[in-house]
């Protein structure tokens, strides 16, 4: 079992008992169609919520002409007031006092325009409790294994407020950390640099020394330290084979250097021996933290704890299993901020579940890719401009 935090609990339990129950499940993937009715109370819950506390949302809503009531399917959650992914790099909102405020996170690294998201303790805790379901779902917490970590993440200082450091620190939780790496090494005033050469170091070392590695963070850093490695003759080893690769971020703005994910899975399998079962993707942000897991065929399948849909580009019409358009995310867990309905930048695709073929019963969705040209930064964006001038 995981580490157990003490159960959170909502900030008002009379108007939120929906969102705390529905928060409260643990089996991930399990009865996702059975639990419409009860996600539907819960985003009129939050909605109301967000209304009564949040100023800018209450005025969204009446522009909108927004009638709650109105709301009775899934389908009509679409009615509800989305704000899009990048209105945080510009504004700061929020639905509770600012003493409320438990954890401020930042979307981007050294570079671009950053999201300010602020979480209350429910808000964060309830992401973090969803994180320790899927860990245990997949058998990945393991508390009597001591484990070394190499983190493709931004080495973090006392007073860090990066989503992706915080992240990646958190995950270190579910097994016992023996030693730490991190591969973009702090260089002073809060910069930071690619150690490129250190992380093949770490791979040899702690191949050598025969405890499972985890290795979480930025796919674009660990390609480029195989590649290196391939490069400079250095033999592949043979990680433990309890050992986990856990990725997030994607590659932004390396489309040039990125490789197709079986490719890349393939290269980790021949360099470090790690099994393609124990090879898997992340995928969310701080503006939706809800966590989207790779099964074990690769797909980012849907947890019961929120619903995804396609929206067109021009219309944002809801979009059928298969069509390419916005991702949209919704989700009634936060109630620190008006995020329970976010459009991403994202083009994606979504999928039902029969056709992934690996048992988890709730639809999945495909990333496509970023949808036209912007100077939005993430995270990985940033940070793969620390890589402009390495690759060669």
């Amino acid at each position: 079992m995981a580490p157990k935090l003490k159960v959170p609990r909502v900030p008002d339990e009379t108007k939120l008992k929906t969102v705390q129950a529905l928060c409260d499940r643990t089996a991930p993937y399990e009865q996702l169609a059975l639990s419409d009715e009860q996600f539907v109370k819960a985003m009129k819950e939050i909605t109301a919520w967000h209304i009564e506390r949040c100023e800018f949302y209450q005025k969204l809503s009446t522009a909108e002409h927004f009638d709650l009531e109105s709301v009775k399917t899934l389908n009509d959650c679409l009615k509800i007031p989305h704000l899009w992914a990048h209105f945080f790099k510009a504004h700061e909102v929020l639905s509770v006092p600012e003493k409320d405020v438990f954890l401020h996170l930042t979307s981007s690294g050294t570079t671009g325009q950053k999201s300010q998201i602020f979480f209350d303790e429910w808000t964060i805790r309830s992401a973090q409790r969803m994180v320790d379901s899927i860990f245990e779902k997949y058998n990945w917490v393991r508390p009597d294994q001591k484990c070394n970590y190499v983190l493709f993440s931004y080495e973090t200082e006392s007073s860090s407020k990066l989503g992706t450091a915080y992240t990646d620190n958190f995950l270190c939780k579910y097994a016992p950390v023996n030693e730490v790496f991190y591969a973009l090494k702090l260089t002073g005033a809060g910069g930071h640099e690619f150690d490129c050469f250190g992380t093949i170091e770490s791979f040899l070392k702690f191949a050598k020394q025969g405890l499972p590695v985890r290795l979480f963070g930025f796919p674009a850093f660990f390609y480029f330290a195989l590649e290196r490695m391939k490069k400079l003759g250095i033999p592949p080893v043979k990680m433990h084979p309890d050992s986990l690769v856990f990725l997030g971020g994607g590659w932004k703005g390396n489309a040039d250097k990125a490789i197709a994910k079986e490719d890349f899975y393939a290269l980790v399998e021949e360099m470090l021996g790690i099994p393609n079962a124990r090879l898997r993707d992340g995928f969310g942000s701080v503006e939706h933290c809800v966590p989207y897991v790779e099964c074990q065929n690769h797909e980012f399948h849907v947890p019961v704890w929120s619903r995804v849909f396609i929206r067109d580009v021009e219309t944002l019409a809801p979009m059928s299993y298969g069509q390419k358009g916005f991702l949209h995310f919704i989700s009634p867990y936060i109630t620190s901020m008006p995020a329970h309905s976010v459009i991403m930048g994202d083009m994606a695709s979504l999928h039902s579940a029969e056709s992934c073929g690996c048992g988890l019963p709730t639809p999945y969705f495909r990333v496509h890719g970023r949808a036209g040209v912007s100077k939005n930064k993430s995270c990985a964006l940033a940070a793969s401009e620390l890589l402009k001038g390495k690759a060669s």
